[in-house]
């Protein structure tokens, strides 16, 4: 009876059907210092001059980036740094809030589905019960329906996104190319 209460409640489910896409991102940060991400259980070694891949979230099932932030980072790579954050940040806001909804809607599901067949939640034996494939087929088919403006809403988002994050991306290699190149042609002088 609590089992039931419980999913009554809108508990989540531990595993997911929505998993991620690759993510970007997390909160700014002070020039040569490590930024903060809320909720990030790791920490890069002071001296790593790379960005650092976190486990995933246990919520949106993304892996958190925390990015490393150049001592000289030019206002353009600042740019470009900000805007992979912003999209990480959106990615986690999106799959957290989608995979709760998701698991909340499955529970209430198996519980009404589990409820008009006269079974209880846990069998005899104390197991969780379920239901077969067909019976959760119908749930996946119709979360999918119920949520396809939302996916086509955030999958139009997520490619301006990506394409902002791609052309600054071509706009700082230019920029360093060009670098690289008045450098050698000023030690190629000397």
């Amino acid at each position: 009876m609590a089992a039931a209460r419980a999913l009554r409640a809108g508990s989540l489910c531990r595993r997911c059907f929505l998993s991620s896409f690759s993510a970007r991102g997390g909160s700014a940060a002070g020039r040569g210092e490590r930024q903060e991400s809320a909720g990030v259980n790791f920490s890069p070694p002071p001296h790593s001059r790379s960005d650092w891949i976190g486990p995933p979230d246990k919520h949106s099932n993304l892996r958190p980036i925390i990015f490393y932030v150049p001592p000289e980072e030019s206002p353009l790579e600042r740019r470009l740094r900000e805007a992979r954050q912003e999209a990480q940040a959106c990615d986690q806001r999106f799959w957290a809030q989608q995979n709760r909804a998701f698991c909340q809607e499955k529970e209430e599901f198996i519980y009404s589905r589990l409820k008009a067949k006269g079974l209880e939640i846990r069998d005899d034996t104390g197991k969780k019960a379920t239901l077969n494939a067909e019976e959760m087929a119908d749930f996946y088919k119709d979360f999918l329906s119920k949520n396809f403006r939302k996916h086509m809403q955030y999958n139009r988002d997520w490619y301006k996104r990506n394409f902002t994050i791609t052309f600054l991306m071509g706009q700082v290699a230019l920029v360093r190319a060009l670098r690289w190149l008045r450098w050698k042609k000023k030690n190629v002088g000397n």
